[in-house]
């Protein structure tokens, strides 16, 4: 028999999964997740996991409460580990303990682990404390879900009568019923109250009114679901504690066009800033095996004066060979190493390996012609499939005797994507990164190259890249520095 683990996955902002849902999703066979999951949380899904997508709308449910609860034990009864991702925290109005029920009764073994509720979290990211020494003292978190055709069931007096801070969950639709109900139970029309809508993520936004104009005001600015109402004096903080509608990117939306398996670091630094991210996937790189001019190069190492790599992944590849011979780094004494930029500097270091030189600009043509003044003896170079030709045109000039191996290919990876065509074309789309000129032609070749691309600023790491990108009449701008940080640095400029 396998095991459930009940895992809150907090209310939007990937940071806030916990360390332990961490590590309990990446150790999932199955993982049965809800339309509240961010999508920074389902990323960390292994790719090994069979998904099972069963998310709600409220009014529409495409898979009724007690289907999940079957799925839950149908797959629990395995012999393999099951999440449930839930939004939120999975005991606060997260219906968790009906699910539990049916696998207690069965004894499917199962764990909880709780989330960050949204009760807490929208109202901090909209710079709302629920509770303060000057305004509440107490806190109530009410359900305002209710049956189609039915208001929700709500203690108004009860409320009124304790005082303190008031959270309402899933309240959008019953926020005139909230507002009247609490005042015909005697609050002060001028209490001031606010509705966070989508919290947490790149997309929040923050009403801010009173307890009596709240609802005409919500309906004015469109406010849907999900969203978090909030009713207290502590809402009259809002505008001086307001610390995330103030980052830098708020409001951007940014592509990330770099492979999967590489996004990650650049993805978390711009949503750390603000920005909605979207992965879009555009290249990906696969180790050339087998690959015999890799296996002669690495027994003949002592032929080579310099050895030079051009990215992070063809480090892996020649690691992977000297593990699979039985070889280590003693196996490259003797031998000087050249690294195109600081991220492939960085993979070195991760296997105890320093580079011996690094060019000012981080390009091909750059690296061969540091190499070219430094060189006298033979060159090998480990790199992907039709590599830039600025490289081998430098030594070939120098008069330098080189191989050019390649160890890896890159393919394209985006599908055809219409979705991505029209948010380029309706200015949903504000930048797009572009950290090689493969990136650009795998972006290009999935939206199309008849895509109108005049409401885009394509952010380039390189003058190649950008000369790709311009091809295609996309506007850019370049980032002074060839790193990530200097990527970084360009947009938050540019804002």
């Amino acid at each position: 028999m396998g095991k459930v683990i009940l895992v809150g996955a907090g209310p939007g902002d990937g940071g806030l999964l916990t360390v332990k849902g961490k590590a309990a999703l990446e150790r999932a066979d199955v993982v049965v997740f809800d339309r509240l999951v961010g999508e920074e949380v389902l990323n960390l899904i292994p790719e090994r996991a069979k998904r099972i997508d069963v998310g709600k709308h409220a009014g529409d449910h495409p898979v009724p409460q007690g289907e999940i609860n079957r799925i839950l034990l149908e797959e629990g009864q395995k012999d393999q580990l099951v999440v449930r991702l839930k939004g939120g925290d999975p005991f606060l109005f997260g219906r968790g303990g009906e699910e539990l029920e049916l696998l207690s009764a069965h004894h499917v073994p199962f764990e909880v682990v709780p989330g960050v509720t949204s009760a807490l979290a929208a109202p901090a990211y909209g710079g709302i404390p629920v509770t303060h020494r000057d305004f509440a003292s107490s806190l109530h978190i009410v359900t305002a879900h209710r049956r189609a055709g039915k208001e929700a069931d709500i203690p108004f007096d009860a409320l009124v009568n304790a005082g303190g801070t008031l959270v309402f969950l899933m309240g959008v639709a019953a926020l005139p019923h909230i507002c009247e109900g609490l005042l015909k139970a005697g609050m002060v029309p001028e209490t001031p109250a606010a509705v966070v809508e989508r919290g947490t993520t790149p997309r929040q936004r923050r009403i801010s009114a009173t307890l009596a104009t709240l609802p005409e005001q919500a309906k004015a600015a469109g406010v849907e679901s999900p969203a978090v109402i909030v009713v207290g004096g502590v809402c009259s903080l809002a505008e001086d504690f307001d610390w995330f509608d103030r980052l830098p990117l708020k409001g951007k939306r940014v592509v990330v066009t770099r492979p999967k398996d590489r996004a990650g670091t650049l993805s978390a630094r711009l949503r750390a800033l603000g920005a909605a991210v979207w992965e879009f996937p555009c290249i990906e790189t696969a180790p050339l095996h087998p690959c015999p001019a890799l296996t002669e190069a690495v027994e003949g190492l002592s032929r080579y004066q310099w050895l030079v790599f051009t990215s992070p992944a063809g480090v892996a590849c020649l690691w992977d060979e000297l593990r699979r011979t039985g070889r280590d780094a003693r196996a490259l004494a003797g031998v000087s190493i050249a690294a195109i930029g600081p991220g492939t500097a960085k993979a070195l270091d991760a296997h105890g390996l320093t580079a011996d030189f690094i060019p000012d600009v981080y390009d091909g043509a750059h690296l061969g012609a540091g190499l070219a003044e430094r060189c006298t003896g033979r060159v090998l170079l480990l790199r992907a499939e039709w590599g830039s030709p600025a490289l081998t045109e430098a030594l070939e000039g120098a008069k330098l005797s080189y191989d050019d191996v390649a160890v890896y290919a890159t393919h394209y990876a985006a599908p055809q994507s219409e979705t991505m065509r029209r948010a380029v074309e309706a200015g949903e789309v504000n930048l797009v990164t572009f950290t090689s000129a493969s990136t650009v032609r795998g972006f290009v070749r999935s939206v199309g190259e008849g895509t109108d691309f005049s409401r885009i600023t394509g952010v380039c790491i390189g003058q190649q890249t950008a000369r790709e990108a311009r091809s295609f009449k996309i506007p850019v701008t370049i980032a002074r520095e060839a790193t990530i940080d200097g990527l970084i640095e360009i947009i938050t400029e540019g804002v």
